[in-house]
């Protein structure tokens, strides 16, 4: 028995199990499987480092999707690194999409980063934190960075 009073097994199916979660998670934003996706989150789901006001749980999902319009991507797994609740995914991802952030798209691929944190509770997804390199993303489309004028 753990200090926690898990066996050691229990404690490495979950984390495995946690694991797989996250893997499939990123399978159903590449495949772009909204409903799919909304299974995979608990009710009070929500998520930060993405679009702001995004509502909470599956609603969330369907939000977040919404706000993408017409994306082909694939994400490539890197690392996937669990303890406890937490499962940390750090993946690369290459899309192509008519637009970012307001900046055009014009049939140009990006390839970015992006590392995820969730929390897994029951089974589900409960919390998501993601850090991507949206700036790069941008940079990609043609945007500028212009200083301001003296």
């Amino acid at each position: 028995m753990t200090a926690t009073g898990t066996s050691p097994d229990t404690t490495h199916d979950t984390v495995a199990a946690n694991k797989a979660l996250a893997r499939r998670f990123l399978d159903l934003v590449g495949a772009h499987d909204v409903e799919a996706l909304c299974a995979l989150v608990t009710d009070d789901w929500t998520m930060r480092g993405g679009p702001p006001n995004l509502p909470t749980g599956p609603d969330g999902v369907r939000a977040l999707f919404a706000t993408f319009g017409h994306i082909e991507q694939t994400w490539t797994v890197e690392d996937v690194v669990a303890e406890g609740d937490r499962v940390v995914v750090r993946a690369t991802n290459t899309c192509l999409m008519d637009s970012f952030l307001g900046v055009p798209g014009h049939g140009r691929t990006q390839t970015f980063t992006a590392t995820f944190v969730h929390r897994v509770v029951g089974g589900r997804i409960a919390a998501t934190w993601r850090d991507a390199d949206d700036l790069g993303r941008l940079l990609q489309l043609g945007a500028r960075i212009v200083p301001p004028p003296q």
